[in-house]
């Protein structure tokens, strides 16, 4: 099952991938995050593992499995049954940035988890959207 969110950006490319990229720093500008702590300090990179807390949903651990520096990174978090891959995008457009971000659960326990969440994930997607546009867009 898949959820996705977009969103237009008037502010660089360069400057959402910053925000988005700096992951540890989410909580300060959405509300679905409680905390993100990375295993090693530094930038983002294959194999890079951070802690997150959210309200509502058990602590994760998430790797990241892709990295294209500047246009989107992709991370996966595993439980018994359940994959979960957590996709984030930055493209130019010809008036700032188009943003996406998905979240797909997979594995037998996938389906249901998506039933039983769905509403959540599809809210904090749209809260890390508005939160990612505001802060990319101050200077």
């Amino acid at each position: 099952m898949r959820f996705e969110s977009v969103i237009m950006i008037a502010a660089a490319p360069q400057r959402v991938w910053e925000v988005f990229s700096d992951v540890e720093r989410w909580p300060e500008w959405a509300e679905s995050f409680t905390s993100v702590e990375l295993a090693e300090p530094g930038p983002l990179k294959i194999g890079s593992r951070a802690r997150i807390k959210q309200p509502r949903l058990p602590p994760a651990v998430w790797e990241v499995t892709e990295l294209v520096e500047g246009e989107h990174f992709v991370w996966v978090s595993r439980s018994p049954g359940m994959r979960v891959t957590g996709g984030h995008w930055v493209e130019a457009a010809p008036d700032g940035t188009v943003a996406r971000s998905t979240i797909d659960q997979e594995g037998v326990l996938g389906p249901l988890m998506a039933r039983l969440t769905g509403r959540l994930t599809t809210r904090y997607l749209a809260l890390e959207a508005q939160g990612l546009k505001a802060r990319s867009e101050r200077a």
